[in-house]
């Protein structure tokens, strides 16, 4: 199973970099603060936008998307945490943990997604990962899963303590990519305000997001702000308009709101989502197989601008008959790849459907089943 999941997430890797590699026709004059930014789209991870965005830069707290994807994945956000001495002395912005207190993991994540507490990412990584220095590998190791190839992580919070605690533009958008396709993630990081219990107090704690595109620009669907004086500040943002989703991110930027706003206007504006293969039964010319009997489960929509619309082409591999095919009632026979200018950039499996294969009854199965028992195979 573990092989096979590693297969899936290569191929996303090898989709996404051949997504990357196509010339950018974004609009030309669109110019940012920022000294790395890059805008891609969610579905198709095509970039949009970029600004040597495979530059490796300090990224400050936007370090905690990948603290709270962890947290969150790791299957304990209604456990309820004890909170260290340590976790409560981290420098930096803080949710003011006390120590010994016990808050659940779930309340963490929002403090520190919301207001970036450097407490709370302390907290979590002693609680995930057993340790800091547990928690900074497992860091890494999904780093490594998920292609992020020019990152190194060495703390759950992004402050400046250690010299190779770096990213870049592109890798900090294949993060958020992955962790948009989680749905407890989308919820916290597009969440404006979360009450959370003060067992210290009499009122509750009450934590406002300080992504301030979250109001400032209607699209906003979540994101995270950085900050540190090294760094300078860091932002990454998500947004959705119609059909189309797409992720910003800006690093050491002087404008970064206007920034991300400048870089979604341009895409929404330059970009259509086109629907280059339609799920369901493929009409095309085969001898192999039974055309009927050929189809594909999920529809392809890939970012294009106008010019881009009559570019796209699709071929249809297919791998060779097997007899095997004629005792499964679906099998993966071959693949749609989906060209933009020659460029491979999307692929989707072509499915079998066997007609000729009946459902058993229970004297069929019976009768196989003392067939080989006595060593009798199904050819006799």
């Amino acid at each position: 199973m573990k092989r096979i999941w590693m297969k899936l997430i290569f191929s996303l890797m090898a989709v996404s970099l051949l997504a990357a590699a196509i010339p950018q026709k974004a609009d030309a004059s669109l110019g940012v603060s920022a000294a790395s930014a890059v805008l891609i789209e969610q579905e198709s991870g095509r970039i949009l936008f970029e600004k040597d965005a495979h530059q490796k830069r300090r990224i400050a707290s936007i370090t905690k998307i990948m603290t709270a994807i962890l947290a969150i994945e790791s299957g304990k956000m209604d456990k309820y945490v004890t909170v260290s001495e340590k976790a409560t002395h981290t420098e930096g912005s803080s949710v003011y943990l006390q120590p010994g207190e016990k808050i659940k993991l779930e309340d963490l994540v929002y403090g520190l997604m919301l207001r970036s507490g450097n407490d709370a990412a302390v907290a979590i990584a002693e609680n995930v990962g057993g340790s800091l220095d547990g928690f900074v590998y497992l860091m890494n190791q999904k780093a490594r899963e998920i292609g992020m190839l020019n990152t190194h992580f060495a703390n759950p919070h992004g402050l400046d303590d250690h010299e190779d605690h770096y990213s870049t533009a592109y890798d900090m958008a294949i993060l958020t990519r992955y962790a948009m396709e989680n749905e407890t993630y989308r919820k916290i990081s597009g969440t404006k305000v979360h009450r959370a219990p003060n067992p210290t107090e009499e009122w509750e704690r009450v934590w406002r997001n300080k992504n301030r595109l979250l109001t400032k620009y209607k699209y906003t669907t979540g994101g995270k702000t950085g900050y540190t004086k090294r760094a300078k500040r860091t932002l990454v943002t998500t947004a959705e308009k119609g059909d189309m989703s797409l992720i910003a991110v800006t690093l050491n930027a002087g404008d970064d709101w206007n920034d991300h706003i400048a870089m979604y206007e341009a895409g929404f504006k330059n970009y259509d989502m086109a629907e280059v293969v339609k799920e369901g039964n493929l009409d095309i010319d085969e001898k192999k197989y039974d055309p009927k009997g050929l189809f594909i489960k999920d529809t392809i929509v890939y970012p294009a601008t106008d010019e881009e619309m009559k570019l796209f082409s699709v071929k249809y591999k297919l791998n060779k008959t097997d007899k095997k095919l004629n005792d499964k009632k679906e099998s993966i026979v071959g693949k749609a790849i989906v060209y933009l200018d020659g460029r491979a950039v999307e692929e989707t499996p072509i499915y079998y459907k066997n007609e000729q294969v009946k459902k058993k009854g229970f004297f069929d199965s019976l009768k196989e089943i003392f067939l080989s028992f006595i060593g009798v195979n199904r050819n006799g």
